[in-house]
């Protein structure tokens, strides 16, 4: 049972979004940046490339439940998920370390077992963090709004983690194979000190400390009996697969699609930092703005009618950037990130809490603790996506007649770039479309349930 009923503090609040900040790192860098890695700069064919990042990702998912079980019986003075993530945060930086860290001697077999070793260890550790993490969210309250505020600082500081993998990666690595393995030792401390810092932040909050005495099946059983978040897993599923395929294109698009003609106000900063990083940046100062709007439009529309919203805005942008490439306008793009950080803002922060209000039905019907298990299946979603986007889009460009390069740059023929462009602007637009349908329906099976879950 919970150790206290208090309201939560604005530090304990942030403070447990502060986890997030070293979580997110590792979501981009599996989904911008090992694909390109591999493709760009180590030579491997796109199409081999996609088969061993979705094959590492798939593993990825196979450790969830078992995580997931595990944290929810775990027994110590700190509780149940503490362990789990102190010990992930190292294994998590030190894969992403190894991962980058590819001698130069290696062959090609050599290579893929390399990277696919240490691209598997850190995914471990990334579920040894993230899973526990997430179950905390229905664990310190129990209060729908309250949550909607952890998830606003949760995804701000998650903003941060995005500039740190999707813009700061990118700079530091200046284009080379060796400094992407520089940037990860600069960037691991981050990711550890995120995770640790959050932990003490919370050290008082109110927590679920009893572990869950409920047998393997059983408490699967229980978890897929709850049929709204079972919807809503698979909902989130589609979304992030629509998220996964631009962020995995997008180190293609900002060498063959998105140019910078050197005559706007940003092309000072497009030369300093790269036009990838600074689209990144563009993206995280949009998403930071949206949080408290998405906090507050949640509170005035209802969480779902919110994200239904935010998703039709998504699809508008989607839209108007393909109208737009390829482009030699970096202001124009940059905009555009700007307001696509704003939108997928909603994406982000609201099905993050809406999930936990619907922890709370098992909860109160079995009088279970199981929110590990809760968390396991949560992210099954995401990471089924997170795992296919890359194969998805290696098996486009592949079929469109896509070439691998070794160092950065090679000459595409039409056809390929046009897939590209597809497949990060229009294609998403459509999934993003498939799932706004899907939480229609979500909507009014939830009307079965009490208000808070809306």
């Amino acid at each position: 049972m919970l150790t206290h009923t208090r309201t939560l503090s604005v530090g304990q609040k942030a403070g447990w979004g502060l986890a997030d900040m070293g979580i997110v790192v590792f979501v981009i860098v599996k989904q911008l940046l090992v694909l390109s890695f591999l493709t760009n700069y180590l030579n491997v064919p796109v199409g081999i490339a996609g088969l061993l990042t979705t094959s590492v990702l798939i593993f990825d998912i196979i450790t969830d439940p078992i995580v997931g079980y595990l944290s929810d019986r775990t027994h110590s003075r700190w509780g149940r998920r503490v362990p789990w993530m102190v010990i992930g945060a190292l294994i998590l930086s030190g894969g992403i370390i190894g991962l980058f860290g590819v001698p130069q001697s290696l062959s090609l077999l050599g290579t893929l077992i390399w990277v696919g070793g240490f691209f598997a260890l850190a995914t471990v550790g990334f579920t040894m963090v993230a899973i526990p993490y997430g179950a905390t969210a229905g664990e310190m309250t129990q209060d729908p709004k309250e949550r909607s505020t952890m998830m606003g600082f949760r995804m701000a500081f998650a903003s941060v983690g995005i500039l740190l993998g999707g813009a700061v990666i990118p700079q530091l690595a200046g284009g080379t194979r060796d400094g992407h393995f520089t940037a990860a030792i600069y960037v691991a401390p981050i990711i550890i000190l995120s995770i640790w810092g959050s932990l003490w932040s919370t050290r008082t909050a109110p927590r679920i400390l009893s572990p869950s005495a409920r047998g393997f099946m059983s408490t699967w059983l229980l978890v897929f009996k709850n049929k709204p978040f079972v919807i809503l897993v698979c909902l989130y599923g589609i979304m992030t697969l629509a998220i996964a395929l631009i962020t995995a294109g997008l180190p293609f698009a900002a060498i063959y699609l998105i140019f910078d003609s050197g005559n706007s106000l940003l092309s000072p900063a497009s030369s300093a930092l790269g036009i990838l990083s600074l689209l990144f940046a563009c993206f995280v100062f949009g998403s930071i703005l949206s949080q408290a709007f998405w906090v507050w439009m949640s509170a005035r529309l209802g969480k779902v009618s919110a994200l239904i919203f935010g998703l039709v805005i998504y699809i508008i942008l989607l839209i108007a950037i393909f109208l737009s490439l390829p482009s030699v306008d970096i202001m124009l793009i940059a905009i555009l990130f700007v307001v696509a950080g704003m939108t997928n803002g909603a994406y982000q922060q609201i099905p993050w809490a809406i999930y936990p209000d619907l922890m709370d039905i098992t909860r109160s019907e079995s009088g279970d603790a199981i929110e590990g298990a809760f968390s396991a299946i949560w992210l099954f979603g995401q990471k089924v996506s997170n795992a296919i986007a890359p194969l998805i889009l290696s098996l486009i460009l592949a079929l469109f007649g896509w070439r691998e390069s070794g160092e950065g740059f090679t000459d595409q023929v039409p056809g390929a770039l046009r897939a590209l462009q597809n497949s990060i602007t229009i294609l998403p637009a459509f999934i993003l479309a498939l799932a706004i349908l899907g939480l229609f329906y979500f909507s009014r099976y939830l009307s079965k349930y009490p208000p808070r879950t809306n």
